[in-house]
């Protein structure tokens, strides 16, 4: 939000500049000032997402390592960049959502997760498993709709949705979740194996397709080599909006 309006303020003083210290009309100072914001924008943006993926790489670390708390706190500490630059407070959230909801503290993940940015989808998965959880189909079902109308190329999402549906004895509705997944994905041969699966009658194990990327949900319990808190942590956990 700053970054716009100092550049807006840049982009008005250059055109002001222009039209009253020059012989030149407004026509011949409006497209200067244009630039100018549009250049100072791009500066002051490039400057800010600098220090957030500075952040973001020593919180890596500490997830890598185990520090769960210590990378909660180090990505609140990243929420005075928030109102510099638009989406950023989205990024956060949904990074220490992310991290809560892996350590298994569904309470204090969800307001997190609730703020999440929309296309980083395993936050917006994540809040429909919780909210599952918590017994509340219809919101975690309408997580899933959005979550797969912002992000069509995941089939891990389309799959969730679909065991959810199914668990719920919606069976046709999950099968139709699933067609339109293979629509959007026709060379995921996971996402085809999940609807054959489904198309036979058959229980949905979506921890034997997906591994990692279905357990760390949480609708199913991880296998021993993944449980405990925070197990993604040999992996990136850190995501970038």
């Amino acid at each position: 939000m700053w970054n716009l309006l100092i550049s807006l303020a840049l982009g008005a003083a250059v055109a002001l500049g222009i039209r009253f210290g020059t012989e030149f009309g407004w026509v011949a100072a409006i497209f200067p000032g244009l630039i100018a914001a549009m250049v100072a924008y791009v500066l002051l943006a490039r400057r800010i997402m600098k220090k957030l993926e500075v952040l973001f790489e020593s919180t890596q670390h500490d997830v890598q390592a185990h520090r769960i708390d210590k990378a909660v706190k180090s990505l609140e500490a990243g929420f005075v960049l928030a109102p510099w630059q638009f989406l950023i407070a989205a990024q956060l959230h949904s990074n220490i959502g992310i991290l809560l909801y892996l350590k298994q503290d569904l309470e204090a993940a969800l307001p997190h997760l609730r703020k999440s940015f929309g296309k980083m989808w395993i936050a917006r998965a994540m809040l429909a498993a919780a909210l599952y959880r918590k017994k509340d189909v219809a919101g975690a079902l309408g997580v899933f709709e959005a979550a797969v109308g912002s992000n069509k190329k995941e089939g891990v999402l389309w799959a969730a949705y679909a065991w959810v549906l199914e668990k719920e004895g919606r069976h046709e509705d999950a099968l139709a979740v699933l067609g339109r997944g293979v629509q959007q994905l026709p060379k995921d041969e996971k996402l085809k194996a999940v609807q054959v699966t489904l198309q036979n009658g058959k229980k949905l194990k979506l921890g034997k397709v997906y591994e990692e990327n279905w357990f760390q949900l949480y609708l199913e319990a991880p296998p021993t080599q993944l449980a405990g808190p925070g197990f993604r942590g040999n992996r990136r956990a850190i995501y970038r909006g």
